[in-house]
């Protein structure tokens, strides 16, 4: 019988987070269920499903910040489902979307044994990414923070990241909103395990450590924190304040080069934002 007679490539469905939530935490990742339904709102046709056999057997996402940039997260398979090739047939089909809408440049986060495949569809190493953690006590929910004014972050982001992320800033900000100082701010969020630290954009070294200190030191959770490492001030901070690295990913890209300003962004959204 033909595997793929039993295989259909869809859209993913609010009523698929569940599944593709277990899919996330089986791979030992930090995202919530709300994170999934954060992806559909921001980015309804570019969430693509894989079912076999009428499970949710792997996943991928595209989300685009106007045309610019877009970026491939999420890409998952169920073990039992693994080397069918439906993680090839899922980036093939996301950025079949991405090209006819003239997208100058597509990035993802690409673990190691993710990379040969992206490669192929002709990404090429960036630089490198990597997650660290903090221990601490389990957090459904951040005390809340007093919201900053929203051209702070917004000004401050598009020139710091290079593209025009604010509908991603302002579905953040509404589930938790962010600090800053000046003209640089921290967005915080609940992770499946661990509290997750980013989107962080600081021009000012002295400002990005207050702004650390202001939302770490004041509770007593678990944190994860995606930092660049060519930003070696993030580097330091998080060295100081207890956290040790644990994945290493490489930023890969398709398409024309698109740098941020890596000194100013002192975390990223996450792995499946950028």
């Amino acid at each position: 019988m033909d595997e793929r007679a039993s295989e259909k490539l869809r859209l993913l469905r609010a009523e698929d987070v569940p599944a593709a939530f277990q899919l996330s935490a089986q791979a030992g990742w930090n995202q919530t269920e709300e994170d999934w339904h954060t992806l559909l709102d921001l980015a309804p046709e570019g969430c693509l499903a894989m079912e076999v056999d009428g499970r949710l057997a792997a996943t991928t996402t595209l989300i685009c910040y106007r045309h610019r940039l877009a970026w491939i997260g999420m890409v998952l398979t169920s073990p039992e489902y693994r080397r069918r090739g439906l993680a090839r047939r899922l980036l093939e089909k996301a950025l079949a979307q991405a090209d006819p809408m003239r997208i100058e440049t597509v990035k993802l986060d690409a673990t190691e044994q993710g990379q040969p495949l992206y490669e192929k569809f002709g990404f090429r190493c960036e630089q490198e990414i990597e997650r660290w953690s903090r221990p601490g006590g389990y957090v459904a929910q951040l005390p809340p923070s007093r919201p900053c004014a929203e051209e702070v972050w917004r000004d401050s982001d598009l020139q710091a990241f290079g593209a025009d992320r604010s509908r991603l800033l302002e579905r953040l900000a509404q589930r938790n909103p962010p600090v800053s100082l000046s003209q640089s701010y921290l967005f915080a969020r609940p992770g499946r395990v661990t509290a997750y630290l980013g989107p962080y954009v600081s021009e000012n070294s002295e400002m990005a450590r207050r702004l650390i200190d202001r939302c770490v030191q004041s509770t007593s959770c678990g944190w994860s924190w995606d930092l660049l490492l060519r930003n070696r001030d993030a580097v330091a901070m998080a060295r100081d304040l207890g956290f040790t690295p644990q994945r290493h990913l490489v930023r890969m890209v398709r398409g024309k080069d698109l740098r941020e300003k890596e000194n100013a962004i002192y975390a990223s959204a996450g792995f499946e934002l950028g």
